[in-house]
Protein backbone atom coordinates (compact mmCIF):
# COMPACT_ATOMS: atom_id res chain seq x y z
CA UNK A 1 0.00 0.00 0.00
CA UNK A 2 1.44 3.21 -1.10
CA UNK A 3 -0.46 6.79 0.16
CA UNK A 4 0.67 10.03 -1.07
CA UNK A 5 -0.67 13.62 -0.38
CA UNK A 6 -1.33 15.23 -3.53
CA UNK A 7 -2.45 18.17 -2.79
CA UNK A 8 -4.02 20.31 0.20
CA UNK A 9 -5.44 23.87 0.76
CA UNK A 10 -2.71 26.22 1.17
CA UNK A 11 -1.96 27.03 4.81
CA UNK A 12 -5.56 25.33 5.43
CA UNK A 13 -5.53 26.90 9.55
CA UNK A 14 -5.21 30.27 8.64
CA UNK A 15 -8.01 29.55 5.72
CA UNK A 16 -10.53 27.81 8.34
CA UNK A 17 -9.45 30.99 11.05
CA UNK A 18 -10.64 33.24 8.20
CA UNK A 19 -13.93 31.90 7.83
CA UNK A 20 -14.44 31.47 11.41
CA UNK A 21 -13.58 34.97 11.84
CA UNK A 22 -15.80 35.83 9.16
CA UNK A 23 -18.69 34.81 10.79
CA UNK A 24 -18.61 37.36 13.49
CA UNK A 25 -16.85 40.42 11.92
CA UNK A 26 -18.06 43.04 9.76
CA UNK A 27 -14.51 43.42 7.90
CA UNK A 28 -13.58 43.15 4.37
CA UNK A 29 -12.36 40.14 3.21
CA UNK A 30 -8.79 41.80 2.76
CA UNK A 31 -8.81 43.50 6.43
CA UNK A 32 -10.20 39.77 7.44
CA UNK A 33 -6.58 38.66 6.39
CA UNK A 34 -4.58 41.24 7.72
CA UNK A 35 -6.56 40.68 11.04
CA UNK A 36 -5.55 37.00 11.16
CA UNK A 37 -2.14 37.66 10.48
CA UNK A 38 -2.11 38.46 14.36
CA UNK A 39 -4.39 36.09 15.62
CA UNK A 40 -2.93 32.74 17.56
CA UNK A 41 -4.67 30.23 14.81
CA UNK A 42 -4.58 27.41 18.01
CA UNK A 43 -6.33 29.41 20.44
CA UNK A 44 -8.93 31.51 17.97
CA UNK A 45 -9.33 28.11 16.20
CA UNK A 46 -9.64 26.04 19.75
CA UNK A 47 -12.29 28.60 21.21
CA UNK A 48 -14.37 27.78 17.52
CA UNK A 49 -14.50 24.30 17.17
CA UNK A 50 -15.08 23.69 21.29
CA UNK A 51 -18.20 25.72 20.36
CA UNK A 52 -19.03 22.87 17.56
CA UNK A 53 -18.67 25.23 14.61
CA UNK A 54 -17.29 22.86 12.92
CA UNK A 55 -18.61 23.88 8.95
CA UNK A 56 -15.62 25.95 8.89
CA UNK A 57 -13.43 23.10 8.59
CA UNK A 58 -15.14 22.25 5.25
CA UNK A 59 -13.04 24.78 3.87
CA UNK A 60 -9.52 23.14 3.99
CA UNK A 61 -9.51 20.08 1.72
CA UNK A 62 -6.84 17.25 1.07
CA UNK A 63 -6.68 14.76 -1.89
CA UNK A 64 -4.81 11.56 -1.33
CA UNK A 65 -3.42 9.15 -3.62
CA UNK A 66 -3.65 5.68 -3.22
CA UNK A 67 -2.22 2.43 -4.65
CA UNK A 68 -1.73 -1.41 -3.69
CA UNK A 69 -4.94 -1.07 -1.75
CA UNK A 70 -7.66 -4.05 -2.68
CA UNK A 71 -11.51 -3.63 -3.86
CA UNK A 72 -12.61 -5.09 -0.65
CA UNK A 73 -11.22 -1.95 0.68
CA UNK A 74 -11.58 0.68 -2.01
CA UNK A 75 -15.34 -0.46 -1.37
CA UNK A 76 -15.15 0.55 2.13
CA UNK A 77 -13.71 3.86 1.36
CA UNK A 78 -16.31 4.74 -0.92
CA UNK A 79 -19.16 4.46 1.28
CA UNK A 80 -17.73 7.71 3.20
CA UNK A 81 -20.08 9.79 0.56
CA UNK A 82 -18.76 13.13 1.18
CA UNK A 83 -15.86 13.11 -0.68
CA UNK A 84 -14.63 12.60 -4.36
CA UNK A 85 -13.46 9.71 -5.94
CA UNK A 86 -11.32 8.78 -9.00
CA UNK A 87 -10.84 5.08 -9.33
CA UNK A 88 -8.74 3.16 -11.64
CA UNK A 89 -11.71 1.42 -14.33
CA UNK A 90 -11.66 -2.46 -14.73
CA UNK A 91 -13.86 -1.80 -17.56
CA UNK A 92 -11.15 -0.29 -19.45
CA UNK A 93 -7.92 -0.71 -17.78
CA UNK A 94 -7.01 -4.45 -19.38
CA UNK A 95 -4.69 -6.17 -16.33
CA UNK A 96 -1.67 -8.44 -18.11
CA UNK A 97 -0.02 -9.27 -14.33
CA UNK A 98 -1.54 -10.55 -11.79
CA UNK A 99 -1.78 -7.91 -8.63
CA UNK A 100 -3.74 -8.92 -5.34
CA UNK A 101 -3.56 -7.99 -2.15
CA UNK A 102 -2.74 -10.83 0.67
CA UNK A 103 -4.36 -10.82 3.96
CA UNK A 104 -1.87 -11.25 7.48
CA UNK A 105 -4.15 -14.48 8.18
CA UNK A 106 -3.45 -15.91 5.10
CA UNK A 107 0.26 -14.77 4.27
CA UNK A 108 1.68 -16.31 7.53
CA UNK A 109 0.62 -19.69 6.48
CA UNK A 110 3.11 -21.37 4.25
CA UNK A 111 0.18 -23.62 2.85
CA UNK A 112 -2.37 -21.66 3.29
CA UNK A 113 -0.82 -18.63 1.44
CA UNK A 114 0.00 -21.16 -1.48
CA UNK A 115 -3.19 -22.19 -1.82
CA UNK A 116 -4.57 -18.38 -2.10
CA UNK A 117 -2.05 -17.38 -4.32
CA UNK A 118 -2.30 -20.58 -6.51
CA UNK A 119 -6.79 -19.88 -6.58
CA UNK A 120 -5.61 -15.79 -7.55
CA UNK A 121 -3.49 -16.53 -10.24
CA UNK A 122 -5.86 -19.15 -11.79
CA UNK A 123 -8.62 -16.52 -12.02
CA UNK A 124 -6.49 -14.42 -13.40
CA UNK A 125 -4.97 -16.50 -16.35
CA UNK A 126 -8.57 -16.87 -16.80
CA UNK A 127 -9.33 -13.20 -16.82
CA UNK A 128 -6.68 -13.01 -19.62
CA UNK A 129 -7.53 -16.08 -21.63
CA UNK A 130 -11.05 -14.18 -21.74
CA UNK A 131 -9.72 -10.98 -23.35
CA UNK A 132 -7.29 -12.65 -25.51
CA UNK A 133 -10.31 -14.69 -26.77
CA UNK A 134 -11.83 -11.06 -27.50
CA UNK A 135 -14.29 -10.83 -24.26
CA UNK A 136 -14.50 -7.36 -23.61
CA UNK A 137 -12.67 -6.57 -20.45
CA UNK A 138 -15.72 -4.65 -19.16
CA UNK A 139 -16.97 -8.22 -18.73
CA UNK A 140 -13.72 -10.20 -18.44
CA UNK A 141 -13.68 -8.14 -15.18
CA UNK A 142 -16.64 -10.24 -13.52
CA UNK A 143 -14.08 -13.13 -12.81
CA UNK A 144 -11.50 -10.82 -11.18
CA UNK A 145 -11.63 -11.21 -7.08
CA UNK A 146 -12.07 -8.58 -3.84
CA UNK A 147 -8.29 -9.40 -3.42
CA UNK A 148 -7.27 -7.40 -6.89
CA UNK A 149 -5.27 -4.00 -6.24
CA UNK A 150 -6.91 -0.60 -7.57
CA UNK A 151 -5.53 3.36 -7.74
CA UNK A 152 -7.96 5.79 -6.29
CA UNK A 153 -7.57 9.12 -5.65
CA UNK A 154 -9.51 10.78 -2.63
CA UNK A 155 -10.21 14.71 -1.74
CA UNK A 156 -12.22 15.43 1.44
CA UNK A 157 -12.53 18.50 3.86
CA UNK A 158 -11.18 18.27 7.55
CA UNK A 159 -14.38 17.79 8.60
CA UNK A 160 -14.95 14.78 6.98
CA UNK A 161 -11.59 13.18 7.28
CA UNK A 162 -12.53 13.85 11.19
CA UNK A 163 -15.13 11.87 10.76
CA UNK A 164 -13.38 9.03 8.65
CA UNK A 165 -10.69 8.63 11.00
CA UNK A 166 -12.91 8.73 13.75
CA UNK A 167 -14.79 5.56 12.02
CA UNK A 168 -11.68 3.72 10.23
CA UNK A 169 -8.61 4.40 12.72
CA UNK A 170 -10.14 2.70 15.15
CA UNK A 171 -9.60 -0.63 16.20
CA UNK A 172 -12.52 -2.50 15.01
CA UNK A 173 -12.10 -1.24 11.66
CA UNK A 174 -10.96 -3.61 8.92
CA UNK A 175 -7.69 -4.11 8.92
CA UNK A 176 -6.57 -2.37 5.39
CA UNK A 177 -8.82 0.39 5.45
CA UNK A 178 -7.45 1.15 8.83
CA UNK A 179 -3.65 1.07 8.10
CA UNK A 180 -4.52 3.59 5.01
CA UNK A 181 -6.49 5.66 7.53
CA UNK A 182 -3.55 6.11 9.74
CA UNK A 183 -1.45 6.59 6.92
CA UNK A 184 -3.75 9.32 5.73
CA UNK A 185 -3.92 11.11 9.20
CA UNK A 186 0.07 10.97 9.78
CA UNK A 187 0.22 12.77 6.48
CA UNK A 188 -2.31 15.73 7.03
CA UNK A 189 -0.78 15.53 10.85
CA UNK A 190 1.99 17.53 9.32
CA UNK A 191 0.23 20.07 7.45
CA UNK A 192 -2.96 21.07 9.90
CA UNK A 193 -1.22 19.80 13.08
CA UNK A 194 -3.90 21.64 15.12
CA UNK A 195 -6.40 21.04 13.19
CA UNK A 196 -5.77 16.91 13.71
CA UNK A 197 -3.80 17.45 17.18
CA UNK A 198 -6.85 15.18 18.51
CA UNK A 199 -7.88 12.76 15.37
CA UNK A 200 -7.88 9.00 15.42
CA UNK A 201 -10.62 6.66 16.50
CA UNK A 202 -13.17 8.00 19.50
CA UNK A 203 -10.75 6.97 22.18
CA UNK A 204 -7.97 9.48 21.37
CA UNK A 205 -9.79 12.95 22.25
CA UNK A 206 -12.22 11.16 25.02
CA UNK A 207 -13.73 7.96 25.58
CA UNK A 208 -13.97 5.21 23.56
CA UNK A 209 -17.50 4.92 21.68
CA UNK A 210 -17.44 1.15 20.80
CA UNK A 211 -19.37 0.21 24.02
CA UNK A 212 -19.20 -3.09 24.69
CA UNK A 213 -17.22 -3.80 21.35
CA UNK A 214 -14.19 -1.80 22.63
CA UNK A 215 -10.83 -3.21 22.19
CA UNK A 216 -10.16 -2.67 26.07
CA UNK A 217 -6.81 -0.62 25.15
CA UNK A 218 -7.88 2.99 25.01
CA UNK A 219 -4.59 4.52 26.75
CA UNK A 220 -2.13 2.18 24.39
CA UNK A 221 -4.26 3.23 20.97
CA UNK A 222 -4.72 6.88 22.66
CA UNK A 223 -0.17 7.31 23.11
CA UNK A 224 0.02 5.55 19.48
CA UNK A 225 -2.01 8.29 17.86
CA UNK A 226 -0.69 11.38 19.76
CA UNK A 227 2.55 10.09 19.16
CA UNK A 228 2.08 9.60 15.30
Amino acid sequence: MKVTLLNFTPHPEKTVAMAARLCYSDSTIEALEDKVKGLSCEKFLGKILKMGHTSVLEHASFTFGIEGISRAASHQLVRHRLASYSQQSQRYVKFSAPEYVTPETIGRDAKRKKRFEDAVNSVYRLYQDLVDEGVPAEDARFILPNAACTKIIVTMNARELLHFFRLRCCERAQWEIRDMATEMLRLVKNTAPFIFKDAGPSCVPGKCGEGEMTCGRPKEIREKFRAL
